[in-house]
């Protein structure tokens, strides 16, 4: 164990080291208060000047985490936008995102644009941990050459681990500290100083042999979710043809005490990991000589689901002689899952483009989204309605595409003239079209 190595894994176990979190949203904000409630002094760093300016006024601006958990944390939390601040932490944590580019091949932007920021201020004797998805070979190729150009010996006097984030937002069963830790090092003692590192916030740390096995583990996790989500979407399709409610054969499938995990379908699949990482690991398979059948089928499967809502609303409405081209219709929910504010890859926003691109008069209702934000790929100028009987009434078509827990679902049903599901939250019934 060199002296670098000892002086750090010391400063860790004693609550000395000072964590930076570069990324300050749904998975950097949740890590920073973690280990600020566990006693250790934490810098935030970000470049977006509005989150480092709430959280020096201890406003919380993710709805699922309280603005009383930053006052408590106050002491120990700070946020910045200055990055040479970082040479004063002992561990820097990267947590910011990993898109795709518009042919779905891996953009590493943010992940190299934040390690130049990094590389001027990085020092002996530090920690350096990548949490963003990537494909197997990031840490390795991508991070590990310009920090030994610089002069710091990788597990030696400089330490570099991988350790992918597992948050679930609004998820109220688990937290960042009950859900285990998957660490790769890039050396042995990259790994004892990351677990070292970790093990003081979350209560299990599963260490793996190299970082590649890490960012692996982290593409399978999320694969094995949008495969099966892929395969119920295409079911749905089937049970549809056949008069059948997917629903109601998934919930009987889920009696079966074993060999079987239910799976949702829905109006196609949104946020920042399950659309998106299958990809990564289709383009770095590439390299190989691999073509992923398997799993760009379920990709393909799951980016048709917008269209395929789109043209049962359609149907149901030239069923009542009424063309999507001039009806008003009303999307309930943009957030990409239920109950929470994030609208990163949400099918809704598909599917809204297309609606317009119909012809059609959209407007939408989302508690937790007041206004549509910009995104990369979308621009909307909407605010959200409100739902009252008179306004559900006033709609030709009603489309329920996140299933929020503050809908009311009897006000819902009773007031739309036509109501598409695309969740399976209602029976079906003659204002009521399964999607």
């Amino acid at each position: 164990m060199s002296e670098h190595e000892t002086k750090l894994m010391r400063k860790i176990a004693d609550q000395k080291a000072v964590v930076s979190i570069v990324g300050l949203g749904y998975v950097g904000l949740p890590l920073a208060l973690s280990f600020a409630e566990s006693g250790f002094q934490v810098l935030g760093l970000d470049v977006d000047a509005e989150k480092v300016k709430k959280i020096s006024h201890r406003e919380s601006y993710i709805g699922h985490i309280k603005s009383q958990r930053l006052r408590d944390a106050a002491s120990l939390f700070s946020a910045a936008t200055d990055f040479s601040l970082a040479q004063e932490a002992d561990a820097i944590l990267i947590c910011v995102p990993t898109p795709l580019t518009r042919h779905r091949e891996p953009d590493l932007s943010f992940v190299e644009g934040t390690l130049r920021e990094l590389l001027p201020h990085l020092r002996t004797g530090q920690l350096l941990s990548l949490e963003s998805t990537t494909y197997p070979g990031t840490t390795d190729e991508v991070l590990r050459p310009p920090i030994e150009a610089k002069g710091l010996t990788v597990g030696q006097d400089f330490f570099l681990v991988y350790s992918p984030e597992r948050e679930d937002p609004a998820n109220p069963d688990f937290t960042t500290r009950t859900i285990p830790k998957v660490l790769g090092g890039t050396t042995p003692a990259c790994a004892r100083v990351g677990r070292e590192l970790y093990g003081q916030v979350i209560e299990k740390v599963v260490t793996v042999s190299s970082t590649q096995a890490a960012e692996l583990t982290k593409l399978l996790e999320n694969i094995y979710r949008a495969v099966n989500i892929g395969l119920v979407n295409e079911l749905k399709i089937v049970a549809d043809s056949m008069g059948l409610d997917i629903h109601e054969v998934i919930r009987a499938a889920a009696t079966k005490p074993f060999g079987f995990t239910p799976f949702y379908p829905g109006p196609g699949l949104g946020g920042h990991c399950i659309p998106i990482d299958p990809f990564y690991l289709t383009w770095k398979a590439r390299a190989y000589g691999h073509h992923t059948r398997f799993i760009e089928l379920a990709g393909d499967v799951n980016c048709r689901m917008p269209d395929y809502v789109v043209e049962k609303l359609s149907r149901a409405l030239n069923q009542r002689a009424k063309p999507l081209k001039g009806s008003k219709i009303l999307l309930l929910g943009v957030a990409y899952k239920k109950n929470v504010e994030d609208m990163r890859e949400s099918p809704s926003l598909e599917i809204l483009r297309a609606l317009i691109a119909a012809g059609s008069l959209v407007d939408y209702s989302d508690p937790h989204i007041p206004a549509l934000p910009r995104t990369r790929r979308f621009s909307f100028e909407l605010k959200s309605v409100p739902l009252t009987p008179e306004t559900l009434a006033s709609y030709d078509a009603v489309v329920l595409l996140t299933d929020h827990d503050a809908f009311d679902h009897d006000l819902i049903l009773e007031c739309s003239q036509l109501l598409i599901d695309t969740r399976g939250v209602f029976q079906a019934g003659p204002t009521v079209v399964k999607a």
